[in-house]
């Protein structure tokens, strides 16, 4: 897949959905009421409102209850820019010389407040973008609190707690969907792209998406001000649509509404958002009049106030129930049959990697608390090479993995990669550099498709023109290429290992870190790991640093070995020397058996002697 379909699919699959949205403008506005134009156009920017909260939100995992204070933001610059000098001057006496002589069309308002509010999101978005998981979550609900209380508090700019009158109604049908269509494609785009996946990616494991080049902390962040200026957009539009609103509307009634709206549909897709607010704004809709009373059958029922929020919740509740990801689950619209329509025949995966160079961990020390879990440790990898490195458990081999490739920052010592001192890198920057690495304790994006955890690596590398096509190929090799379209957390224990390693060799890394790879799988699947990583050091010349407790694999496979026990290199050598060390029977059978097993060996020599 080139860099047109890239591109195409994404806009393909966005249109999809975009057409719907048109065809009712076009039936609405000619032949519907004035009512239900206004609940047309109220949903349009609800749809944008979302699509903003989904960008973010849907592709990173972190649900944000604070996107609602920039559409508030929103509302009120866009307010001041448009709202008619005389107006101004009698509801907003104070304003500073440079806001209070302006007066602007629409246009140019929705764009200089989308911009100024995106600018102000990426401030805000610079600590949140760190922090991830519940602490992002709770920050989101922070900010939210303190910009209701400051747009209570700028009086002078926002008339305080009173209604905000005068601004010019503006927003209709059409005007909201100019505004909406290309934001439904961008959203699309967005979700496609390597930023997108990559974003995507984090959500699902943070820590494998660093391991694979990720820059998490920046794919949040870009995500998270791209989301605050859609935001932005809803509010103007909304503000142009009421002609007058107060603090109260950019709260939590209104954050609740967008949330659920986004969770109903499905947070992780486009068409979830989509879906999601068709969904709740009929369901709103039927509340409100039930709420207000209505006639049925010639009876009035009664008013019945808080029906709509508890309906709301209500029906969050059900469909959570019944469907934890959403109406639309993970499905994004057109999306399989537009990749089946643009798979390549796929490229060549086994360039060599040039020769020369070497991973170097020099006098490592890591310490935890006070816990020393490594100690002096040095081991050095070349391309080409095949370093077994093995120990008891606990005796710190993936402590060392996770400090070679920047998951862990070493108490002392220095990480070398072909030269280059690398010890103060992050992960995402060691693993462009060349290093991959699997886990232990298999890691994958569980809700991503196969050929997506794949490509989304090869994307990170940009070592082939088309990622799709060297990711089915790397799969065909493998064994995976009919599973592509499977969600990774569906395959069987042995296909999720050959994935796990097929992801990490999409980045084409010089150098590549085993974690256990051989864990979980019988001896016939051991046999088949063994014979493939062979071949894959004969095609590619790649440094393979492998650990493993299968003795049998280690001992056929590697060149070198290295043995770690309490933290400390023990023994270094060829698997021949490494089999006969008394060190290392001893740290695996313990001192007192290997004094028994040694001297039953003298033994036996002894009465060879004497019968010979």
């Amino acid at each position: 897949m080139g860099n047109l379909e890239r591109w195409r699919n994404p806009l393909l699959g966005g249109l999809l959905l975009a057409l719907p949205l048109v065809l009712l403008a076009v039936l609405f506005s000619q032949f519907g009421g004035a009512s239900l134009q206004r609940t047309y156009t109220l949903f349009l920017i609800n749809l944008i409102a979302v699509l903003g909260l989904g960008l973010f939100s849907g592709n990173s995992g972190i649900l944000s209850f604070g996107h609602v204070a920039f559409i508030g933001l929103g509302a009120y610059l866009s307010g001041i820019l448009t709202l008619p000098l005389d107006t101004k001057a009698s509801t907003l006496p104070n304003l500073p010389a440079f806001l209070a002589s302006v007066e602007w069309g629409l246009p140019p308002a929705l764009i200089v407040t989308m911009i100024a509010v995106a600018l102000i999101g990426a401030v805000i978005g610079l600590p949140i973008a760190r922090m991830g998981g519940a602490a992002a979550v709770i920050a989101t609900l922070g900010l939210l609190m303190i910009v209701h209380g400051i747009i209570i508090g700028a009086s002078d700019f926002t008339r305080g707690s009173n209604a905000f009158l005068g601004v010019p109604r503006l927003t209709g049908i059409w005007t909201a969907l100019v505004v909406a269509v290309p934001i439904l494609l961008a959203a699309r785009a967005f979700r496609d792209s390597k930023t997108g996946g990559q974003l995507r990616a984090s959500r699902e494991d943070e820590t494998a998406a660093r391991a694979i080049g990720v820059n998490v902390v920046k794919r949040r962040l870009l995500a998270w001000t791209l989301s605050a200026g859609i935001a932005a957009a809803a509010g103007v539009l909304l503000a142009h649509f009421l002609g007058a609103f107060s603090p109260s509307k950019f709260y939590f009634d209104d954050t609740l509404t967008l949330l659920t709206m986004l969770i109903v549909g499905g947070m992780t897709t486009v068409s979830g958002a989509v879906l999601g607010t068709v969904a709740v704004t009929l369901t709103i809709e039927i509340l409100r009049r039930v709420e207000s009373g209505m006639d049925l059958f010639g009876y009035r029922t009664p008013e019945v106030f808080g029906v709509t929020e508890a309906g709301l919740c209500l029906l969050i509740l059900f469909v959570m129930y019944k469907r934890p990801a959403g109406l639309f689950g993970r499905l994004e619209l057109g999306e399989a049959w537009l990749r089946r329509r643009s798979a390549g025949a796929g490229a060549p995966v086994s360039t060599p990697v040039a020769a020369g160079g070497a991973l170097e961990a020099e006098s490592i020390t890591k310490d935890f608390a006070g816990l020393r879990a490594l100690d002096n440790v040095s081991l050095s990898l070349k391309p080409g090479e095949i370093l077994g490195l093995i120990g008891p458990n606990g005796s710190g081999k993936t402590t060392l993995l996770n400090v070679i490739s920047g998951l862990f920052a070493p108490t002392a010592g220095a990480i070398r990669i072909d030269g280059q001192i690398a010890t103060d890198w992050p992960a995402h920057v060691i693993a462009q550099a060349g290093v991959g690495r699997t886990f232990q304790n298999i890691r994958l994006f569980g809700q991503l498709s196969v050929i997506e955890n794949v490509e989304i690596s090869a994307r990170v590398s940009e070592a082939t023109d088309d990622p799709h096509a060297f990711a089915m190929q790397l799969l065909a090799e493998f064994g995976l290429a009919d599973f592509a379209d499977r969600p990774a957390a569906a395959l069987d224990y042995g296909a999720q290992r050959r994935l796990e390693i097929a992801r990490a060799l999409a980045l084409r890394p010089r150098y590549l870190l085993l974690d256990e790879p051989a864990a979980g799988m019988n001896p016939t699947e051991s046999n088949a790991l063994l014979q493939e990583l062979a071949k894959l050091r004969q095609r590619t010349g790649i440094g393979l640093l492998v650990i493993d407790h299968d003795m049998s694999l280690i001992m056929r496979l590697c060149d070198r070995i290295v043995v770690l026990n309490r933290g400390q290199m023990i023994a270094e050598g060829d698997p021949k020397t490494i089999q006969s060390n008394p060190a290392v029977i001893e740290a695996y059978i313990g001192r007192k058996r290997a004094r028994r097993t040694e001297n039953n060996r003298n033994e036996h020599n002894n009465q060879q002697g004497a019968g010979s």
